[in-house]
């Protein structure tokens, strides 16, 4: 499961999921990738789950690279407790998404078996997205 090495902080604020992604909202290192359309927290259970979709699709064929990571601790208290005494142990990490960032990126394959694998990883996913090639390159043509 990917979770940071360490923070310098165990928890963190909710914020907020206002705008459109600045960075990492190309496709830089392969040909095909997959943008996130709505804004969204991505955990690490759901990009490990998309992780093993496409490597057992591509069968050491081609080229992934993840391009999020789930740094920001969520925190949960126990279920009927009550109300004060602070705020809860951290339980899971989740990667905060903008639309227009790119998921995941694929190279050397050809367009139809890239669309295919991303089929599978998008439907991991909890949020819209949408397969973009390396020539249209930002969100600013949705």
């Amino acid at each position: 499961m990917l979770m940071p090495k360490r923070v310098k902080y165990r928890k963190a604020m909710r914020g907020r999921r206002k705008g459109k992604a600045t960075s990492a909202n190309r496709v830089d290192f392969g040909e095909f990738g997959l943008i996130a359309l709505e804004p969204s927290w991505i955990t690490a259970r759901q990009i490990e789950a998309a992780r093993l979709c496409l490597t057992k699709f591509l069968k050491r064929a081609g080229k992934m690279w993840i391009r999020i990571f789930p740094d920001k601790p969520v925190t949960k208290k126990p279920a009927e407790s009550r109300m004060g005494k602070g705020k809860g142990t951290p339980e899971e990490w989740v990667c905060v998404v903008k639309p227009g960032r790119v998921l995941f990126e694929l190279g050397g394959l050809p367009r139809d078996e890239a669309q295919a694998a991303l089929r599978l990883a998008a439907s991991k996913m909890p949020c819209r997205t949408r397969l973009i090639e390396r020539e249209e390159f930002t969100y600013e043509g949705f």
